[in-house]
């Protein structure tokens, strides 16, 4: 049965509920795509909470989700260019969080081939942030730019746009995120206090531009948009000009968590919601308990989060029609809780000893 996220009153992710919903029908000018993968952005929860009340407001129920990709299963009257069956990634208002969203033909785009649902999934808010922030600054060869955040999604999109400009970037971040932005070409600096001495060190000839506070909310409620700078990383991404980290992957089952995990605000890269969770053989996981990790997300001697051995449990599946490129890869397994430590059975992948 296909559901729905949605929330009746505001709160924490303890009020988002799985909803039963029937298959839509495209109007005039709309596709219906059932949805492969769901991103997550930091908007929702505050629109979640009530916060943007004055900005947006909302009425109860509602749904919730801004970034979607998936297969084209219905086309309006109307709708040229598009056909059943293509893949494509976009946006909605608050609703891209379902097996089915129905959307203006307008909000989405084909996904390149090389693209991961994952990614394209979870790419239109910090792209299209990203991209209309780097424009805007319009860094050049020899200039040096400082995004804070820069290990973030929309400000490690920002540094990197930066970056293929031409420009030196200076990016602010945790230490642990170091290894990552000098991976991707950043200078990273530490943030917090001291931050003018060490940007004084790092560029003693001075910042030109700076990027804070990259994250425009008015995206996730802008009914049709100019898909085009989204189209342009996605491209980048596509070819590998562009990397784009993802930090873990639920069940939609599992939204309620997923959402914890975001809100604690440590994790490096996106995390998505998987519509068609599949396991693999010998599959490795041991989770984190979000929900005792957000009860003591502000406690200073809280203890380390648990190392992951793996950070991707599950992948994305594959709809009937769009088989595995190898079939019988995948093994039977059951998708895990995350909060539980377990390991997959140990049976090979088929055909192995």
């Amino acid at each position: 049965m296909a559901h729905a996220v949605m929330f009746a009153r505001f709160g924490g992710p303890e009020v988002l509920e799985l909803v039963p919903m029937t298959k839509p029908v495209a109007g005039a000018g709309q596709v219906v795509v059932e949805v492969m993968a769901a991103g997550l952005n930091p908007g929702e929860s505050a629109i979640r909470e009530g916060k943007r009340q004055d900005a947006w407001p909302i009425s109860l129920p509602s749904g919730q989700g801004t970034d979607f990709a998936g297969f084209i299963v219905d086309v309006g009257s109307g709708v040229v260019g598009w056909n059943v069956n293509d893949a494509v990634f976009g946006h909605a208002v608050r609703g891209a969080q379902a097996n089915f969203v129905t959307v203006p033909a307008g909000n989405v785009l084909h996904k390149p081939e090389h693209l991961a649902w994952e990614i394209a999934g979870s790419l239109y808010v910090a792209a299209t942030n990203a991209w209309e922030a780097v424009a805007a600054a319009n860094p050049v060869p020899g200039e040096t730019v400082l995004v804070h955040a820069a290990a973030g999604a929309v400000g490690g999109i920002a540094a990197q746009l930066a970056r293929l400009r031409g420009a030196t970037v200076i990016g602010t971040a945790s230490r642990e995120h170091f290894d990552h932005l000098r991976q991707i070409g950043v200078v990273p600096v530490e943030y917090g206090p001291g931050l003018e001495l060490r940007l004084a060190a790092l560029a003693p000839e001075g910042i030109d531009s700076e990027l804070d506070h990259l994250g425009d909310e008015s995206l996730m409620n802008a009914e049709s948009t100019d898909e085009t700078d989204l189209a342009n990383v996605a491209v980048m991404v596509a070819n590998h000009q562009i990397s784009v980290p993802v930090a873990a992957i639920y069940p939609l089952e599992h939204v309620q968590d997923a959402y914890r995990e975001l809100d604690v605000g440590h994790a490096h890269g996106k995390i998505v919601l998987s519509m068609l969770p599949v396991g693999y053989a010998r599959q490795k996981v041991r989770g984190i308990d979000m929900r005792e990790t957000e009860a003591t997300k502000d406690d200073p001697n809280r203890p380390p989060v648990p190392h992951t051995v793996e950070a991707l449990p599950p992948v994305i599946g594959h709809l009937p029609g769009h088989p595995h490129p190898k079939p019988g890869f995948d093994a039977e397994f059951e998708p895990p809780v995350p909060g539980e430590a377990e390991e997959t059975s140990q049976a090979a992948t088929p055909g192995a000893e």
